[in-house]
């Protein structure tokens, strides 16, 4: 991930429907910590996801937010929370949801909960003056590769060498972790790592903003995975609130519209 944020993995908010403005007032109270309200964590380094346009949070999960929002009849609130405290947060209730471009991972579901609500894979990007170009995640074997903390591909990489990249007479991968995804870029470009991984979107978003230092160098996504709205372990009342305002702005033709502005891949309705 980059500055901006990493909006594709936070996100929160109430209802689609309700008999009564009473029994309305009554289940936000009961899926938010703040009635009529909701309290959205976001990395806000992580362009297109989301990333700051002066005092502004924009991106895709930002508007995606909104949408929600509107269909559960809560006013959001967006909070940009390091990465590291995003899923942990909810816990504590520091915050009401996640939407950040976090992928649906075993591990976050075993303390939170989560709603699909888009399909990606990661791009390989290299310095442009780079003598490896890495097509696949297998081409990276023997590759030092930067990382953000915490991200699903370390595990991968690490998978990857002892299921492929040793028994295939090749050497491991090595990763390095860096606080924030701009940071992995930095050390790219001062070859401090061969690679960075990032989500196909960032990536792209990413060597844009590099004036050509920074090159994507796999023609395809690798490790596609789907990403997740996640709220706190438990609390079924705003999860399936979630779904069903996904359900309402994928009837609506706004979600495939935003879907496409960001050049993501859609989930189906559930």
């Amino acid at each position: 991930m980059f500055k901006p944020s990493t909006t594709a993995r936070r996100i929160g908010l109430g209802l689609v429907f309700t008999s009564t403005l009473l029994g309305t007032a009554l289940q936000v109270q009961a899926q938010t910590t703040v009635p009529g309200a909701i309290k959205v964590a976001m990395e806000v380094s992580y362009p297109p996801f989301e990333s700051y346009e002066g005092d502004k949070i924009v991106g895709f999960d930002p508007e995606l937010t909104a949408l929600l929002a509107r269909e559960m009849k809560l006013k959001p609130t967006l909070v940009d929370t390091k990465f590291a405290s995003l899923v942990l947060g909810l816990g504590g209730g520091q915050h009401d949801t996640v939407i950040s471009g976090l992928y649906i991972t075993d591990e976050r579901l075993a303390i939170a909960d989560a709603v699909p609500y888009a399909s990606t894979g990661a791009l390989i990007m290299v310095a442009k003056d780079s003598a490896a170009q890495p097509k696949t995640e297998n081409d990276l074997c023997g590759m030092k590769v930067g990382l953000q903390a915490g991200t699903s591909w370390v595990k991968k990489l690490a998978t990857l060498s002892t299921e492929y990249c040793k028994p295939n007479g090749k050497a491991a991968v090595t990763v390095a972790e860096f606080p924030t995804a701009p940071e992995v870029s930095q050390a790219l470009m001062s070859k401090n790592v061969q690679a960075q991984l990032e989500v196909a979107a960032a990536a792209k978003a990413f060597a844009g903003k590099s004036n050509g230092r920074i090159v994507i160098s796999s023609p395809a996504p690798v490790y596609l995975q789907t990403l997740g709205i996640y709220v706190k372990k438990g609390n079924a009342a705003l999860k399936s609130d979630f779904e069903k305002a996904m359900a309402s702005i994928q009837k609506s033709g706004e979600y495939a519209a935003l879907i496409k502005k960001y050049d993501l891949t859609p989930v189906a309705a559930k």
